[in-house]
Parts: structure tokens; sequence; C-alpha cells
């Protein structure tokens, strides 16, 4: 058992779990992710590490609520524990040292662009962050990157916070004004990221994207997190989770997203029969 720590609402419809997972803390990095069960009988599901402390032994995980199984998950009360955390699992991002990253986050994807760049600062990078959501309410961890970033900018799309507008938007401010980027990497909605390779396309500017695809044993056995990248079939859980956005076949990606779209929704709707009554746990910020 993974027993939770403690649980917080970090922003509207946000969850932040920090997990006792000390083998899980001892060897994760940045970019890696934990397949994880609510109970014996729950769905896999994988999950970025947003943070981790070794000396503690524990790792941090942001999730949204928006499926039976993650709606389980939040569920569960600090004190109480999750059945599985397996990991870390998928590649580590590849790093550079001491040129120009932006690291772009959207949504949920705040949560494990952090680490990422923590890890291009600590090895001498100027990092440029830009973290957009729809509105104010959604956005979280703002002081936690601008601690590791040189810049950080602010985009949503109602204007409540920063440009109104999207996360492209400052991107192609940078671009414009002659910033030499050496590396783009960016975590959020297919559409952000499919958006934003277009952006940088034009310009050659090497850009990197964590996909996180349908997927259940995380371990490069099911087959169902496959990509095509560059015209090739790649997993997601092992040649991943981090592709080359010039070469991921979005559509593609964004049409096998929709597959088991009816399957959900009778999921959800069974779940949220089954808990109306039962109170949330949540420590509130």
């Amino acid at each position: 058992m993974y027993r939770i720590i403690s649980k917080t609402e970090l922003a509207t419809f946000t969850t932040q779990l920090v997990v006792e997972a000390p083998d899980v803390a001892r060897k994760a990095q940045a970019g890696q992710f934990v397949v994880v069960r609510a109970g014996e009988k729950g769905e896999r599901i994988p999950l970025t590490i947003a943070d981790y402390d070794r000396e503690k032994g524990t790792i941090t995980m942001v999730v949204q609520p928006v499926g039976s199984s993650t709606g389980k998950i939040c569920s569960i009360c600090e004190g109480s524990s999750l059945h599985d955390v397996a990991g870390p699992l998928g590649n580590a991002s590849e790093m550079i040292e001491n040129g120009i990253v932006v690291c772009i986050g959207g949504g949920i994807g705040i949560a494990p662009i952090y680490p990422i760049a923590r890890e291009f600062k600590a090895r001498g990078n100027r990092v440029i962050s830009i973290i957009g959501a729809r509105s104010a309410e959604h956005l979280f961890w703002e002081d936690k990157l601008g601690a590791v970033s040189d810049e950080l900018h602010i985009a949503t799309d109602d204007g409540s916070k920063g440009i109104k507008g999207f996360v492209t938007m400052p991107l192609a401010d940078l671009i414009n004004s002659g910033t030499k980027i050496d590396r783009v990497i960016a975590i959020g909605p297919l559409i952000m990221m499919k958006n934003i390779a277009n952006t940088t396309r034009p310009h050659g500017i090497k850009t990197i994207v964590s996909l996180n695809p349908i997927m259940v044993d995380g371990t490069g056995m099911c087959g169902s997190c496959r990509v095509s990248v560059g015209g090739q079939t790649k997993f997601s859980c092992v040649d991943g989770p981090e592709f080359d956005a010039h070469l991921v076949d979005f559509e593609g990606l964004m049409a096998r997203g929709r597959m088991y779209a009816d399957e959900e929704k009778k999921s959800v709707e069974t779940y949220q029969h089954e808990k109306d009554g039962v109170p949330l746990c949540l420590t509130r910020r």
C-alpha cells in the first residue's frame, strides 16, 4: 500500500497528492511517470511524477478527476492508501546544458513540466517557462515554476491572469523577438501541443512533447499506447513518453483518444451514481 501523506486542492478541479513511495522516489527522474490503481479492482492509469523527495521517500502527483478512475483516486482520504504505484516508468527527459529552453505547461501539464524545468535550470540553462489555463482559478504552481525559471509567462483563455490568449502567443513573441531558443518542451492537451509544434516548425526549433495516450500495462506489452512518430509505430510507455513534436501524428493520436468515449461516459455515469452522498476528503490550501 502507498499511503497518501498529504492531499491538497491546488486549484479548481485539481488535486495534489503526496504519496509515500520510497522505491519510486529513489529512482525517479524528470519526465517519468507511474501507473496507479486506486483499489485492487481498479483501472491502471498513468500519472506523471510531478515532484519527488528522495530523502522523505515521497512522490507528488497532480490529478484532475475527469473520469471514474481519477475520480476514485481523488476521493481517497489523506492518510489512506493507493493500492498500486508502479514505476518509475518511461524515459527521463533528454537534457541539454547551457542553452535557452522554453518549458510550456497547459492545464494539468503545468505539474509535469515543473521537474523538467527544474532539471534544465540545474544544468545551467536559461529557462523560460510559459503556463496557461482556462482561467486564473485553474492555474497553480506559479511560485514553484517561477523559482526555477529565469522568466515566467502566464496566459489564460479569459484573460483573468497574464495575457488573454493561448500559450502559443508568448512563444511566438519570443521567437519573433529574435530569442535564440535551443529547445522547446511542451506538456498539455493534444491540441495545445499540436499548435506549439506548428508554431516552432517553420523556425526549425527542436520541440519535444510528452504524450499520455490510452495506456494499460505501461511496460510495452499491451500496445494500447501506440502512436505514429515519423511514420513509425512507437509505444509511449517504453519509447517515450517524450517525442519529437514535429514528427508526431497528432490527428491519429486524437482519433485514438476518442475511441472509448462512449464507454468512458458510461463509466463516469456509473461512478457518479455510486458516490452520490459520499463526501470527498480534501485539505484546502
